[in-house]
């Protein structure tokens, strides 16, 4: 028994889903942060589940990219809430209002 594309979709969609609910709905920015993270992670699942479906490694060498950009978009924001819990003691969104006191 094979998986077939439309399940790897169907994955990534409701992974997708879930990291665009969490974006929306959580008013902590680390989680907001991961919720980023699982949608970036989706696109690579969708990216590599095309790319075995037609038999070439395009699909790789995207999420190998995009994985990239991922750990340096990590470290930069993780350096911002660190930045920011220090100044505001808090890392909500709501209570964070602008950059600088």
């Amino acid at each position: 028994m094979t998986i077939g594309l439309n399940a790897f979709l169907m994955v990534s969609g409701l992974l997708f889903s879930i990291g665009i609910f969490g974006v929306i709905l959580r008013k902590n920015t680390l989680v907001i942060y991961m919720s980023l993270e699982l949608m970036l992670n989706a696109v690579n699942l969708a990216l590599v589940s095309f790319s075995r479906y037609n038999a070439t490694m395009d699909g790789n060498i995207f999420v190998f990219f995009i994985i990239t950009v991922a750990a340096a978009e990590v470290a930069v924001g993780l350096a911002i809430v660190v930045a920011l819990y220090r100044r505001r003691q808090s890392v909500m969104v709501d209570e964070i209002n602008a950059l600088s006191r």
